[in-house]
Protein backbone atom coordinates (compact mmCIF):
# COMPACT_ATOMS: atom_id res chain seq x y z
CA UNK A 1 0.00 0.00 0.00
CA UNK A 2 1.68 3.49 -0.89
CA UNK A 3 1.62 5.98 1.50
CA UNK A 4 -1.19 8.13 0.27
CA UNK A 5 -3.58 5.25 0.60
CA UNK A 6 -2.41 4.27 3.91
CA UNK A 7 -2.79 8.27 5.27
CA UNK A 8 -6.28 8.14 3.28
CA UNK A 9 -6.81 4.76 5.40
CA UNK A 10 -5.88 5.97 8.42
CA UNK A 11 -7.61 8.95 7.96
CA UNK A 12 -11.17 6.90 7.33
CA UNK A 13 -10.55 4.55 10.13
CA UNK A 14 -10.04 7.50 12.69
CA UNK A 15 -13.24 9.00 11.40
CA UNK A 16 -14.69 5.69 12.04
CA UNK A 17 -13.55 5.49 15.14
CA UNK A 18 -15.40 8.92 16.33
CA UNK A 19 -18.95 7.04 15.23
CA UNK A 20 -21.78 6.73 17.74
CA UNK A 21 -23.60 3.51 16.11
CA UNK A 22 -27.44 4.24 16.58
CA UNK A 23 -28.60 1.13 15.06
CA UNK A 24 -27.20 -2.18 14.57
CA UNK A 25 -28.66 -4.09 11.31
CA UNK A 26 -28.85 -8.32 12.45
CA UNK A 27 -28.59 -10.91 9.73
CA UNK A 28 -30.45 -14.04 10.89
CA UNK A 29 -28.89 -17.50 9.74
CA UNK A 30 -26.09 -18.47 10.96
CA UNK A 31 -25.51 -15.12 13.05
CA UNK A 32 -28.72 -14.30 15.00
CA UNK A 33 -29.90 -17.87 15.74
CA UNK A 34 -27.86 -21.11 14.11
CA UNK A 35 -28.78 -22.97 11.23
CA UNK A 36 -30.87 -21.44 7.95
CA UNK A 37 -34.43 -21.28 8.44
CA UNK A 38 -35.36 -22.60 4.82
CA UNK A 39 -32.89 -25.73 4.75
CA UNK A 40 -33.75 -28.03 7.55
CA UNK A 41 -34.70 -25.58 10.23
CA UNK A 42 -32.96 -23.40 13.13
CA UNK A 43 -31.78 -24.87 16.23
CA UNK A 44 -31.07 -22.20 18.84
CA UNK A 45 -30.21 -18.77 19.24
CA UNK A 46 -26.53 -18.27 18.92
CA UNK A 47 -24.89 -18.56 22.09
CA UNK A 48 -24.67 -14.79 23.49
CA UNK A 49 -26.72 -13.50 21.07
CA UNK A 50 -30.17 -12.67 23.57
CA UNK A 51 -27.71 -11.14 25.99
CA UNK A 52 -25.99 -8.81 23.57
CA UNK A 53 -29.34 -8.23 21.93
CA UNK A 54 -30.94 -7.16 24.89
CA UNK A 55 -27.99 -5.07 25.89
CA UNK A 56 -27.72 -2.88 23.05
CA UNK A 57 -31.70 -1.93 23.34
CA UNK A 58 -30.76 -1.28 27.29
CA UNK A 59 -27.95 1.30 25.81
CA UNK A 60 -31.02 2.48 23.57
CA UNK A 61 -29.41 1.08 20.41
CA UNK A 62 -32.23 0.32 17.98
CA UNK A 63 -32.22 -2.90 16.05
CA UNK A 64 -33.31 -4.32 13.07
CA UNK A 65 -32.89 -7.45 10.39
CA UNK A 66 -31.65 -7.60 6.65
CA UNK A 67 -32.09 -11.23 6.15
CA UNK A 68 -32.53 -13.02 2.32
CA UNK A 69 -35.51 -15.19 3.75
CA UNK A 70 -39.06 -15.57 3.47
CA UNK A 71 -40.79 -13.10 5.77
CA UNK A 72 -43.26 -14.89 7.08
CA UNK A 73 -41.40 -17.90 8.37
CA UNK A 74 -38.40 -15.72 9.70
CA UNK A 75 -40.97 -13.33 11.86
CA UNK A 76 -42.92 -16.82 12.98
CA UNK A 77 -38.99 -17.92 13.96
CA UNK A 78 -38.15 -14.46 15.73
CA UNK A 79 -41.63 -14.84 17.83
CA UNK A 80 -41.19 -18.10 18.60
CA UNK A 81 -37.74 -17.16 20.47
CA UNK A 82 -39.21 -14.29 21.96
CA UNK A 83 -37.44 -11.59 20.08
CA UNK A 84 -39.85 -10.20 17.28
CA UNK A 85 -40.72 -7.16 19.61
CA UNK A 86 -37.13 -6.13 19.89
CA UNK A 87 -36.34 -5.19 15.87
CA UNK A 88 -37.86 -2.31 13.84
CA UNK A 89 -38.29 -1.99 10.59
CA UNK A 90 -37.43 -5.77 9.78
CA UNK A 91 -36.48 -6.30 6.06
CA UNK A 92 -36.75 -9.77 5.32
CA UNK A 93 -37.28 -10.53 1.43
CA UNK A 94 -34.32 -11.91 -1.13
CA UNK A 95 -33.58 -8.21 -2.62
CA UNK A 96 -29.89 -7.16 -1.74
CA UNK A 97 -28.86 -6.24 1.77
CA UNK A 98 -27.84 -2.93 0.47
CA UNK A 99 -31.53 -1.66 0.08
CA UNK A 100 -32.82 -3.07 3.19
CA UNK A 101 -29.67 -0.90 5.05
CA UNK A 102 -30.82 1.75 3.36
CA UNK A 103 -34.50 1.49 3.94
CA UNK A 104 -33.89 0.93 7.62
CA UNK A 105 -31.93 4.25 7.81
CA UNK A 106 -34.20 6.04 5.96
CA UNK A 107 -37.71 4.34 7.99
CA UNK A 108 -35.84 5.21 11.21
CA UNK A 109 -34.34 8.95 10.00
CA UNK A 110 -30.98 8.35 10.86
CA UNK A 111 -27.25 8.46 8.76
CA UNK A 112 -26.24 5.31 7.11
CA UNK A 113 -23.16 6.29 9.55
CA UNK A 114 -25.10 5.72 12.55
CA UNK A 115 -25.31 1.58 10.92
CA UNK A 116 -23.89 -1.48 12.18
CA UNK A 117 -24.52 -4.53 9.92
CA UNK A 118 -23.42 -8.03 10.74
CA UNK A 119 -23.46 -10.71 9.05
CA UNK A 120 -21.62 -14.05 9.05
CA UNK A 121 -21.40 -14.40 5.35
CA UNK A 122 -18.16 -12.37 3.80
CA UNK A 123 -20.28 -11.78 0.49
CA UNK A 124 -22.74 -10.06 2.23
CA UNK A 125 -20.22 -7.93 4.27
CA UNK A 126 -18.86 -7.17 1.20
CA UNK A 127 -22.04 -6.08 -0.97
CA UNK A 128 -22.88 -3.81 1.76
CA UNK A 129 -19.38 -2.60 2.28
CA UNK A 130 -19.10 -1.84 -1.09
CA UNK A 131 -22.32 0.04 -1.73
CA UNK A 132 -22.77 1.46 1.64
CA UNK A 133 -19.31 2.24 2.91
CA UNK A 134 -20.34 4.42 5.58
CA UNK A 135 -21.95 1.60 7.11
CA UNK A 136 -19.53 -0.64 9.83
CA UNK A 137 -19.92 -4.01 8.45
CA UNK A 138 -19.06 -6.62 11.83
CA UNK A 139 -18.57 -9.81 11.09
CA UNK A 140 -20.53 -12.35 12.79
CA UNK A 141 -17.48 -13.87 14.74
CA UNK A 142 -16.82 -10.63 16.23
CA UNK A 143 -20.58 -10.51 17.93
CA UNK A 144 -19.36 -11.73 21.14
CA UNK A 145 -16.73 -8.37 21.42
CA UNK A 146 -19.33 -5.43 20.07
CA UNK A 147 -20.54 -4.90 23.55
CA UNK A 148 -16.63 -3.71 24.33
CA UNK A 149 -16.12 -1.08 21.58
CA UNK A 150 -16.56 2.14 21.52
CA UNK A 151 -18.90 2.73 18.66
CA UNK A 152 -21.76 0.50 20.76
CA UNK A 153 -21.14 2.45 24.13
CA UNK A 154 -23.00 5.78 24.82
CA UNK A 155 -21.56 8.09 27.53
CA UNK A 156 -24.20 7.95 29.45
CA UNK A 157 -27.48 5.40 29.57
CA UNK A 158 -30.88 7.69 30.14
CA UNK A 159 -33.98 7.26 30.53
CA UNK A 160 -35.06 7.94 26.71
CA UNK A 161 -32.15 5.81 26.53
CA UNK A 162 -33.47 3.11 27.90
CA UNK A 163 -36.65 3.53 25.94
CA UNK A 164 -35.72 4.83 22.62
CA UNK A 165 -37.29 1.19 20.90
CA UNK A 166 -40.44 1.94 22.93
CA UNK A 167 -40.97 5.28 21.95
CA UNK A 168 -39.80 4.35 17.87
CA UNK A 169 -42.91 1.78 18.31
CA UNK A 170 -45.17 4.34 18.95
CA UNK A 171 -44.39 6.44 16.39
CA UNK A 172 -44.86 3.75 13.53
CA UNK A 173 -48.05 3.35 14.96
CA UNK A 174 -48.36 7.04 14.37
CA UNK A 175 -47.78 7.10 11.20
CA UNK A 176 -50.14 3.79 10.35
CA UNK A 177 -52.90 6.16 11.95
CA UNK A 178 -51.90 9.09 10.21
CA UNK A 179 -51.55 7.18 6.70
CA UNK A 180 -54.89 5.89 6.76
CA UNK A 181 -56.67 9.83 8.38
CA UNK A 182 -58.92 11.50 6.51
CA UNK A 183 -58.84 15.06 7.03
CA UNK A 184 -56.53 18.31 7.12
CA UNK A 185 -53.05 17.92 8.51
CA UNK A 186 -53.98 20.40 11.90
CA UNK A 187 -56.94 18.08 12.37
CA UNK A 188 -54.85 14.95 12.38
CA UNK A 189 -52.22 16.57 15.52
CA UNK A 190 -55.32 17.99 17.25
CA UNK A 191 -56.29 14.08 17.65
CA UNK A 192 -52.97 13.14 18.85
CA UNK A 193 -53.43 15.60 21.94
CA UNK A 194 -50.17 16.55 22.19
CA UNK A 195 -48.33 18.38 25.19
CA UNK A 196 -44.95 20.29 25.08
CA UNK A 197 -43.24 21.49 27.84
CA UNK A 198 -40.66 23.75 27.89
CA UNK A 199 -38.44 24.39 31.01
CA UNK A 200 -34.76 25.52 32.07
CA UNK A 201 -32.64 21.78 32.35
CA UNK A 202 -32.53 20.67 35.78
CA UNK A 203 -29.35 18.89 36.97
CA UNK A 204 -31.15 15.64 36.22
CA UNK A 205 -31.81 16.68 32.70
CA UNK A 206 -28.05 16.96 31.58
CA UNK A 207 -27.18 13.51 30.61
CA UNK A 208 -29.59 13.37 28.33
CA UNK A 209 -28.60 17.22 27.49
CA UNK A 210 -25.78 16.13 26.27
CA UNK A 211 -26.82 12.85 24.17
CA UNK A 212 -28.86 15.18 22.20
CA UNK A 213 -26.06 17.58 20.68
CA UNK A 214 -23.97 14.11 20.25
CA UNK A 215 -26.62 12.42 18.29
CA UNK A 216 -28.51 15.21 16.90
CA UNK A 217 -27.55 16.13 12.95
CA UNK A 218 -30.02 17.19 10.58
CA UNK A 219 -32.41 19.43 12.72
CA UNK A 220 -29.64 20.94 14.54
CA UNK A 221 -28.60 24.70 13.57
CA UNK A 222 -25.01 24.53 14.62
CA UNK A 223 -23.84 20.80 15.05
CA UNK A 224 -21.73 22.36 18.40
CA UNK A 225 -21.22 19.48 21.04
CA UNK A 226 -21.30 19.90 24.90
CA UNK A 227 -19.97 17.77 27.52
CA UNK A 228 -22.20 17.23 30.69
CA UNK A 229 -19.77 19.48 32.37
CA UNK A 230 -20.14 22.24 30.11
CA UNK A 231 -24.12 21.83 30.24
CA UNK A 232 -23.81 21.84 34.11
CA UNK A 233 -21.88 25.64 33.80
CA UNK A 234 -24.57 26.84 30.51
CA UNK A 235 -27.26 25.88 33.31
CA UNK A 236 -25.97 27.20 36.38
CA UNK A 237 -24.53 30.58 34.67
CA UNK A 238 -26.22 33.79 35.01
CA UNK A 239 -25.35 34.88 31.25
CA UNK A 240 -26.59 31.69 29.80
CA UNK A 241 -30.10 30.32 29.23
CA UNK A 242 -30.24 26.37 28.89
CA UNK A 243 -33.45 24.88 27.73
CA UNK A 244 -34.78 21.50 27.41
CA UNK A 245 -38.17 20.55 25.48
CA UNK A 246 -40.03 17.59 26.09
CA UNK A 247 -43.12 16.30 24.28
CA UNK A 248 -46.39 13.64 24.56
CA UNK A 249 -49.20 12.62 23.12
CA UNK A 250 -51.79 9.89 23.68
CA UNK A 251 -50.06 7.10 22.55
CA UNK A 252 -47.15 8.09 24.84
CA UNK A 253 -43.70 9.85 25.18
CA UNK A 254 -41.50 11.28 23.20
CA UNK A 255 -39.17 12.05 25.68
CA UNK A 256 -36.65 15.55 25.54
CA UNK A 257 -36.44 16.16 22.14
CA UNK A 258 -35.20 19.77 22.09
CA UNK A 259 -32.63 21.29 23.26
CA UNK A 260 -32.02 25.49 23.19
CA UNK A 261 -28.75 27.06 24.37
CA UNK A 262 -28.86 31.14 24.66
CA UNK A 263 -26.31 33.61 25.55
CA UNK A 264 -27.86 36.56 27.23
CA UNK A 265 -26.39 39.30 27.01
CA UNK A 266 -27.03 42.87 25.47
CA UNK A 267 -28.45 40.82 23.03
CA UNK A 268 -29.87 36.92 23.09
CA UNK A 269 -27.60 34.60 21.20
CA UNK A 270 -29.28 31.21 20.50
CA UNK A 271 -25.70 29.35 20.08
CA UNK A 272 -27.81 26.08 19.71
CA UNK A 273 -30.94 25.43 18.73
CA UNK A 274 -31.70 21.28 17.79
CA UNK A 275 -34.89 18.91 17.56
CA UNK A 276 -35.07 15.35 17.75
CA UNK A 277 -36.07 13.61 14.02
CA UNK A 278 -38.82 12.14 15.23
CA UNK A 279 -40.91 15.48 16.13
CA UNK A 280 -40.05 17.11 12.20
CA UNK A 281 -43.57 17.30 11.64
CA UNK A 282 -44.68 17.87 14.48
CA UNK A 283 -44.44 22.06 14.52
CA UNK A 284 -42.58 21.47 17.49
CA UNK A 285 -39.98 24.12 15.70
CA UNK A 286 -42.15 26.95 15.46
CA UNK A 287 -43.44 26.38 18.68
CA UNK A 288 -39.78 26.71 20.76
CA UNK A 289 -38.87 29.85 17.71
CA UNK A 290 -41.95 31.66 19.08
CA UNK A 291 -42.13 31.03 22.35
CA UNK A 292 -38.05 32.61 22.07
CA UNK A 293 -39.56 35.42 20.45
CA UNK A 294 -42.25 36.09 23.20
CA UNK A 295 -39.72 36.12 25.66
CA UNK A 296 -37.23 37.76 23.83
CA UNK A 297 -40.20 40.77 23.31
CA UNK A 298 -40.78 40.93 26.54
CA UNK A 299 -37.08 41.15 27.88
CA UNK A 300 -36.63 44.27 25.42
CA UNK A 301 -33.57 42.51 23.98
CA UNK A 302 -32.36 41.70 20.27
CA UNK A 303 -32.93 38.30 19.06
CA UNK A 304 -29.82 36.78 17.06
CA UNK A 305 -28.63 33.10 16.60
CA UNK A 306 -25.64 30.93 15.08
CA UNK A 307 -26.37 28.88 11.93
CA UNK A 308 -23.28 26.41 10.67
CA UNK A 309 -25.07 25.33 7.15
CA UNK A 310 -24.51 22.14 5.69
CA UNK A 311 -25.78 19.47 3.85
CA UNK A 312 -27.95 18.21 6.74
CA UNK A 313 -29.55 20.50 8.47
CA UNK A 314 -31.39 22.54 5.42
CA UNK A 315 -34.35 22.03 7.34
CA UNK A 316 -33.23 23.77 10.06
CA UNK A 317 -32.42 27.05 8.19
CA UNK A 318 -35.25 26.61 6.78
CA UNK A 319 -37.12 26.62 9.89
CA UNK A 320 -35.30 29.68 10.75
CA UNK A 321 -36.02 31.57 8.02
CA UNK A 322 -39.66 31.11 8.03
CA UNK A 323 -40.12 32.45 11.39
CA UNK A 324 -38.81 36.01 10.91
CA UNK A 325 -35.36 35.22 11.22
CA UNK A 326 -33.01 37.13 8.61
CA UNK A 327 -29.42 37.11 7.57
CA UNK A 328 -27.39 39.52 9.49
CA UNK A 329 -23.77 39.03 8.75
CA UNK A 330 -21.51 35.76 7.55
CA UNK A 331 -18.64 35.17 9.94
CA UNK A 332 -17.13 32.30 7.53
CA UNK A 333 -18.91 29.77 7.65
CA UNK A 334 -21.11 31.30 10.53
CA UNK A 335 -23.95 32.79 9.78
CA UNK A 336 -25.77 35.38 12.09
CA UNK A 337 -29.54 35.94 11.58
CA UNK A 338 -31.66 38.31 13.50
CA UNK A 339 -35.65 38.28 14.23
CA UNK A 340 -37.67 40.94 13.56
CA UNK A 341 -39.57 40.02 16.89
CA UNK A 342 -42.43 41.88 14.83
CA UNK A 343 -45.71 40.00 14.55
CA UNK A 344 -46.65 38.43 17.42
CA UNK A 345 -48.37 34.81 16.56
CA UNK A 346 -50.77 32.63 18.76
CA UNK A 347 -49.66 29.23 19.82
CA UNK A 348 -51.08 26.22 17.85
CA UNK A 349 -54.56 25.30 19.21
CA UNK A 350 -53.26 21.98 18.49
CA UNK A 351 -50.58 21.35 20.79
CA UNK A 352 -50.88 22.23 24.67
CA UNK A 353 -47.79 24.63 26.26
CA UNK A 354 -46.79 24.08 29.08
CA UNK A 355 -44.36 26.55 30.35
CA UNK A 356 -41.74 26.47 33.14
CA UNK A 357 -40.35 30.18 34.38
CA UNK A 358 -36.77 30.98 33.11
CA UNK A 359 -35.95 32.86 35.76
Amino acid sequence: MSWVASEQAAVVQAERAQRSIKCVVWDLDNTLWQGTLLEGGVGAVQPGVVDVVRELDRRGILQSIASKNDHAAAMAQLQAFGLDALFLYPQIHWGAKSGSIERIAKDINIGLDAVAFIDDQPFECEEVAYTLPLVLCVEATEIGEILARREFTPRFITDDSARRRAMYQADIVRKQVEEHFEGPQDAFLTSLGMRLSIAPAREEDLKRAEELTLRTNQLNTTGYTYSYDELDFFRQSPDHLLLIAGLEDKYGTYGKIGLVLIERRHSWMVKLFLMSCRVMTRGVGTVLINYLRNEARQAGVRLLAEMLPNDRNRMMYMTYKFNHFRELEKQGDLVIFENDLGPVHAYPAYMALEIAGAG
